[in-house]
């Protein structure tokens, strides 16, 4: 009998047409409610989604014979791994398929903060040609400092590798450093770094891990990238850091207000103040969740769960 899929997001074609292959039955209910989905995924062996619904105990209850599940992306935090493993389900995420997108963004954001493009193209936009006041500074010879060094933020140091810089890795994980990037402890990374780049996954130990504290205790101004998770920064703490100087710029492609899904920040009628500032300021740049979102990237997503299915399963 043909294991059954049932598919409750949009992704690319390949990712079917793959599963296709192995004689999958796939279904759609893409604008399936949660009620609907609750009352059909029983008669399911796996399911696909990206971020649109909570797996949770209470969903798993009606997923009597689940088997798998493809989340379609890296973070894993609106899954309930724990009950999943209770229940002997596969959980199949897919974070080698978008880590270029996500190094690659960061280089560019870094670019940009370093080199005030955003600034001087809105100056530019205003009738002015400053070219003082939008002098920038060089990357070449400078630390970087990468927090979670996994899939993303290995990506991120490789590429950047060829700036002539210093990278260094911190992770709770032991002997993580490569080529590109020494593994040293927090206090050393803060004492050292002029740029720090977040890549962890969100937990309980990582949320709110660039607070007022944190800040405070690195040992020079620094730039700043959020390509993560919005939960690892304090915005109101960022906002303090980028008025007083001690943060120089940020890139920041999440937001700690993004609601579950990430498909927006803006559900309320009046934004938090430290939101607004964030989107005036002449040193942020700001992109809507899209790290790891390129044309290529969509692609591989796809591609990697069902690669991950079929070694599994065939």
């Amino acid at each position: 009998m043909k294991m059954k899929v049932l598919h409750i997001e949009e992704n690319h074609p390949s990712l079917i047409d793959g599963l296709d292959l192995l004689r999958l039955q796939n279904d759609l209910a893409i604008d399936d409610s949660l009620p609907e989905v609750l009352a059909k995924i029983g008669a399911y062996d796996g399911l696909i989604l990206r971020s649109k619904f909570k797996i949770d105990k209470t969903f798993l209850l009606h997923a009597r014979n689940l088997k798998f599940i493809g989340r379609v992306g890296a973070g894993i935090e609106n899954i309930d791994d724990q009950a999943i493993k209770k229940k002997n389900i596969y959980l199949i995420n897919a974070p080698e398929g978008n880590r270029n997108a996500v190094g690659e963004h960061c280089v560019g954001m870094l670019l940009s903060l370093m080199n005030n493009l955003k600034a001087g193209h809105d100056s530019i936009k205003g009738g002015q040609w400053d070219r003082d006041g939008h002098r920038g500074w060089e990357l070449s010879g400078r630390t970087i400092g990468i927090i979670g060094y996994g899939n993303t933020g290995k990506s991120f140091a490789q590429r950047i590798s060829g700036f002539d810089v210093s990278t260094l890795c911190y992770d709770i994980l032991d002997n993580v450093g490569d080529e590109n990037a020494y593994q040293v402890s927090m206090e050393e990374l803060m004492t050292k770094s002029e740029v720090i780049s977040i890549h962890t996954p969100h937990t309980a130990i990582t949320r709110g891990i660039i607070d007022y504290n944190f800040i405070e205790e690195m040992s020079r101004p620094f730039w700043l990238l959020n390509t993560a998770r919005g939960s690892a920064v304090v915005t109101e703490d960022l906002v303090t850091g980028l008025k007083s100087g001690k943060i120089m710029g940020a890139g920041l492609d999440v937001l700690e207000y993004e609601n579950r899904s990430f498909s927006s920040i803006f559900s309320d009628d009046k934004l938090p103040s430290a939101l607004e500032y964030l989107m005036h300021a002449k040193n942020v740049i700001l992109s809507p969740h899209v790290g790891g979102w390129t044309r290529e990237s969509h692609v591989k997503l796809a591609t990697t769960i069902v690669e991950k299915i079929k070694k599994i399963f065939f």
